[in-house]
């Protein structure tokens, strides 16, 4: 092929991984690839530094960065582990003058870093998300505010923001006229005016999501009768019975909803729109499983549900019968004294063999199971062709459960579900052998992604695993049994890992043995067991961890006292 007509083609070749494949044919391709890469992902923000991505691709339009490990959002990973993202802005506002959209993931970002970001890129600035970040407050939103007029999308859901006053978004209202997604779901703001969000609604007739923190659903009358284009809603409540929210009409085309302290007397408000919904969010909904059985069978175009487990096992069944575009699923685990007020507010194997039976467009599924049998995976397997993310959990409670271990319903879940690119397996001790073991290594032949929790029983179970996953990159595993030695050995077969987060192993007397897999450019990082408050007087040991990951910097700079950097601490001695 000559460059000409590669020249051509190569602007049209979007996936990352055919990109590098691309960019290792020869140097041109490589040059080529440099210079119309548009869109790039750093997993881990200590995998690179800003120069070298900036010598590597100057010509980016969006890019997103990862910081803290995702043990993080589960408290698991120390406050000062770091994640910063000040180094990241300072070569974006210098150098980046094409970037469009920005998206940072668990990192910490100062207001300070916001204000620079704000001036260097000001109406060039398309999308920001702060996604589960920390460190700013409404002054730095005020700012982006006020110089990014040309903001498509402003996300910052489930970040800690400390609230100053709501300025922000009535600066983000005069301003603004090309809005079309705000979120702040799941925060602190409390002081957000609702005649703010009219005026946005007037002003930005693109505007086709919006996520907010807790209002009165009656304040949003105004907004909800202005936003025509709008799609997307979440974040309001209702505290008193449907006739009393009788002037709330949602807006014509509205398909996705995220409902937050909705009660019995409250879920008829719903049904004008339950039909044309596509996008049903009820994890912070106060419903039984009575509540979700009468919703869910008037969503007939329903393709993506996220609920607790208090759905049980009926509610998966009018899933199942009442539901058939549906692509995504997750259930998320419940308080337990929601569980226990509502005896049906479980869900099992009885209720995943519905779902693979009734929903075979699924292509995503995460669930809290209370339990869980080979023949309910075997069928998931047989039935759920097109799956391309599977994360089961078993829920640690006092029921026994009576088909462990689970090997020949997991060889047969990934046997069948060749398209699976993600998988998590999380059980309880005697849930998975080490044959079980070795067959998710051998069966495992396009998986990217793995976790793994109370997995094998010994040593054996992990080498034997490690033979396969020839497309493995990034793996995590809680709970287990492995020596050190074992992982290191096992870190060494894994030839496409790129990443390791391990939390609770058994540990050799000095550490040494994880210097088997040391090599160039792989960090390792050790968290030692520590105490950490769960209450007011109660403490849990947290087992040590083990971070390891390919780098192109020479070090981190930013080591807190509670991580020991093993390869230069080993080089020290």
């Amino acid at each position: 092929m000559s460059d000409t007509v590669f020249e051509c083609v190569i602007p049209y070749i979007h996936d990352s991984h055919d990109r590098q494949s691309v960019s290792l044919v020869c140097r041109r391709w490589y040059e080529l690839d440099s210079q119309t890469r548009k869109h790039v992902t750093i997993a881990l923000c200590y995998s690179s530094t800003p120069e070298q991505l900036r010598k590597r691709f100057p010509y980016l339009e969006s890019l997103k960065l990862k910081g803290k490990p995702r043990a993080a959002m589960y408290n698991l990973i120390p406050e000062d582990w770091g994640g910063f993202v000040k180094p990241w802005v300072g070569e974006i506002a210098r150098s980046f003058r094409c970037l469009k959209m920005l998206h940072f993931r668990r990192m910490i970002v100062t207001d300070e870093d916001l204000m620079v970001l704000a001036k260097a890129r000001g109406n060039g600035l398309h999308v920001l998300k702060l996604d589960k970040c920390s460190g700013f407050s409404t002054d730095g939103l005020l700012q982006i505010c006020r110089f990014c007029r040309n903001l498509k999308t402003l996300f910052f859901e489930e970040s800690q923001v400390t609230e100053k006053d709501g300025q922000w978004l009535h600066e983000l209202a005069l301003n603004n006229t090309v809005l079309e997604t705000l979120n702040f779901y799941m925060t602190d703001i409390s002081k957000a005016s609702f005649q703010d969000l009219e005026l946005i609604a007037r002003r930005c007739k693109s505007l086709t999501s919006l996520k907010i923190s807790e209002c009165d659903s009656l304040d949003l009358v105004g907004f909800f009768r202005d936003a025509n284009s709008l799609q997307e809603f979440g974040g309001s409540w209702f505290q008193d019975t449907a006739e009393h929210y009788g002037n709330v009409v949602y807006p014509p085309r509205l398909c996705g909803l995220s409902l937050n302290y909705m009660g019995t007397y409250e879920v008829p408000i719903v049904f004008p729109a339950a039909s044309r919904l596509k996008k049903l969010d009820l994890l912070y909904a106060l419903l039984n499983t009575e509540d979700h059985c009468l919703l869910l069978q008037r969503c007939p175009n329903l393709e993506v549900l996220e609920a607790r487990n208090v759905i049980g096992d009926r509610g998966m069944e009018v899933l199942a019968n009442y539901c058939k575009k549906l692509k995504r699923l997750r259930i998320e685990r419940g308080a337990d004294e929601l569980e226990m007020e509502f005896e049906e507010g479980v869900v099992s194997q009885r209720g995943l063999t519905a779902i693979a039976q009734g929903c075979l467009e699924l292509e995503y599924i995460a669930v809290y199971v209370s339990d869980i049998t080979n023949a309910a995976l075997e069928c998931m397997g047989l039935h759920l062709r097109n799956l391309q993310d599977f994360r089961i959990v078993l829920l640690d409670r006092e029921e026994v459960i009576t088909d462990l271990p689970l090997d020949n319903g997991v060889r047969t879940l990934l046997s069948c579900c060749d398209k699976l690119r993600r998988f998590a397996l999380y059980l309880r001790p005697g849930g998975l052998t080490d044959v079980g073991l070795t067959y998710i290594g051998q069966y495992s032949q396009n998986i990217r992604w793995m976790l793994l929790g109370y997995v094998g029983e010994s040593d054996k179970g992990l080498l034997g695993f490690s033979k396969g996953c020839p497309s493995l990159r990034k793996l995590e595993v809680r709970g287990c049994c492995f020596s050190e030695h074992a992982l290191a050995s096992a870190v060494l077969q894994l030839r496409s890992l790129r990443y390791l987060w391990v939390q609770g192993y058994r540990g050799s007397p000095n550490g040494f043995d994880f210097l088997t897999m040391a090599r160039p450019f792989w960090k390792i990082e050790i968290i030692p067991s520590r105490k950490v408050s769960v209450g007011e007087d109660k403490e849990v040991e947290h087992p040590a961890h083990v971070l390891a990951y390919y780098s192109l910097t020479e070090s981190r700079t930013d080591f807190p006292d509670s991580v020991i950097p093993l390869r230069y601490h080993f080089k020290a001695v």
